[in-house]
């Protein structure tokens, strides 16, 4: 298994229960492979978490599937909060880096089940049409999976101190 490292900045660290809900609630990240020619190939995409897994859905080929049939090891990024401070040089951040192995799901059942976690995190309570787009889209649709082997979240220092002041 991976030695991952430490965080720098421990105070900072959020507790994993917090970056999970960072996962669970945002709606969009970047995931990052490596690409072709050995360059880091980093791609907006939506996801659902599942219990410590990632799901993504993806068209049949394309740059992403070739970068992951090439190599397992990847990243997942989402900023949960950026806010500018122009007066003091910064920004008060919330963010959560996903490190894992990804595949394609190749099991229908999961890939079903994904299909569903997806439909319903980004369109609730639309059952029928769901179903609907499933049974037309599925066929031409992968669903790819990253196992979660480690997972970092971390927030601007002066979030830290104002939530220790509250």
């Amino acid at each position: 298994m991976t030695e991952f490292r430490e965080m720098r900045r421990k105070r900072q660290l959020l507790p994993d229960e917090e970056s999970i809900g960072i996962l669970q609630e945002s709606t969009s990240g970047t995931l990052a492979l490596l690409g072709d020619g050995g360059y880091p190939y980093a791609v907006p995409i939506s996801h659902v978490y599942v219990e410590g897994r990632l799901y993504f859905h993806s068209a049949l080929s394309g740059h992403k599937i070739d970068a992951i049939r090439n190599c397992d090891k990847a990243s997942f990024c989402v900023i949960d909060q950026d806010h500018v401070q122009p007066e003091t040089y910064t920004t008060h951040f919330r963010s959560v880096i996903a490190f894992g192995r990804i595949s394609i799901v190749e099991d229908e059942a999961e890939k079903l089940a994904a299909a569903r976690r997806l439909g319903d995190k980004y369109n609730p309570g639309h059952d029928e049409a769901l179903q609907k787009e499933i049974e037309s889209g599925l066929a031409r649709m992968l669903v790819i999976r990253l196992d979660i082997e480690h997972l970092t979240g971390k927030e601007a220092i002066e979030l830290v101190r104002k939530r220790n002041n509250s």
